[in-house]
């Protein structure tokens, strides 16, 4: 399978080959074309298991700065090709002098924290109001426990107070998750938030959701010119997008959570589209994974306007626009940084 959007190429077809044909990219299976595409209409490549790339296609996009992406079938990052960073020495410099000022680092946490900790809330409401009398006496408590978080999060004096606090708020909108899975295919379920690895289907949904959206984080703030690893509230760590860490996490449940719900409850998703693994991990099948990349890219289709700014815009360009407001509060423009907030 290949899809684009916005500007993103991605490849899922186990054996694919992407090459360059002149200032095209192709790409064959069995060395049949099934896709031609121009650079100029590509921001972007996500391979996603065994996918090759000619030595010539990656030179050729990292000449013209679109960054290539290896991911494990299941979403894990593997290795990117991009060539020469983009945006001015000027704007890494003050985001090195932020990252070593406590004060600036503290408001940039903040923001992300209250914007995941608020856009968390938001959700639970938006679901309360299709539950039942029971399932909405545990919501409401879970609502009341995240107004208590934000409240503490706008007072908090240190950023290991706010990694608490957002750790907590996340605990408690995890063990009242699985109440939104009312459609649910037998023996797709969710028993509490898995990682490395994923324990039940619901759980490799969202990693693999993540996954794309770290991916689409790492571009956008590549793209505005930032450091994506050098980061505020995730610690630095050789190898991680910590700052694409940061960004994504007011994006988590707008743009996976939500869509991974609506997949599980309309039954796009079945209880045979996942396999145990040896450790048991869960893996989505290759028809999984397609079916929620097609639905993540159709959601990234549909129009929003920005709470903050009152501009039009799909949601795929929302990651985009907000990497630049980063920018802009980063270089002293913006104070504080304004995440996006789901209404």
């Amino acid at each position: 399978m290949v899809t684009t959007l916005q500007n993103t190429l991605y490849i899922t077809t186990q054996g694919a080959y992407v090459s360059r044909d002149h200032d095209s990219l192709v790409v064959k299976v069995d060395k049949v074309e099934k896709l031609r595409i121009p650079r100029l209409h590509v921001g972007g490549v996500v391979c996603l298991g065994r996918v090759g790339v000619s030595p010539d296609a990656l030179g050729s996009c990292a000449d013209e700065g679109i960054t290539v992406t290896f991911l494990s079938e299941n979403g894990r990052f593997l290795a990117k090709v991009e060539g020469t960073r983009q945006g001015g020495i000027v704007l890494r410099r003050a985001q090195h002098r932020a990252a070593d000022d406590p004060a600036a680092s503290l408001a940039l946490v903040r923001s992300f924290v209250a914007g995941k900790v608020a856009n968390t809330r938001a959700f639970v409401l938006r679901r309360l109001r299709e539950s039942d009398e029971g399932e909405r006496a545990h919501g409401d408590t879970v609502v009341e426990a995240l107004e208590r978080s934000l409240r503490v999060i706008a007072e908090a004096g240190t950023i290991e107070q706010l990694r608490g606090y957002e750790g907590d708020a996340a605990a408690r909108y995890w063990g009242w998750f699985a109440s939104t899975l009312h459609g649910a295919d037998e023996g797709v379920v969710f028993e509490g938030r898995s990682r490395r690895p994923p324990t039940d289907p619901v759980n490799a949904m969202l990693s693999f959701g993540y996954a794309l959206l770290l991916q689409d984080c790492i571009a956008a703030l590549a793209t505005a010119g930032l450091d994506p690893d050098l980061g505020f509230l995730h610690f630095e760590r050789p190898g991680r997008p910590s700052l694409a860490l940061d960004l994504m996490e007011e994006f988590r449940v707008v743009l996976v959570d939500r869509l991974v719900v609506a997949m599980v409850n309309r039954k796009q998703v079945r209880g045979r589209d996942f396999v145990a693994r040896e450790g048991g991990g869960i893996e989505m099948s290759s028809e999984a994974r397609r079916a929620l990349i097609v639905a993540y890219q159709e959601r990234k289709r549909e129009t929003i306007k920005h709470p903050w700014t009152g501009d039009e815009l799909v949601w795929g360009l929302l990651v985009m626009y907000q990497a630049r407001l980063l920018a802009r509060a980063i270089r002293g423009e913006l104070a504080p940084y304004p995440p996006f907030l789901l209404k």
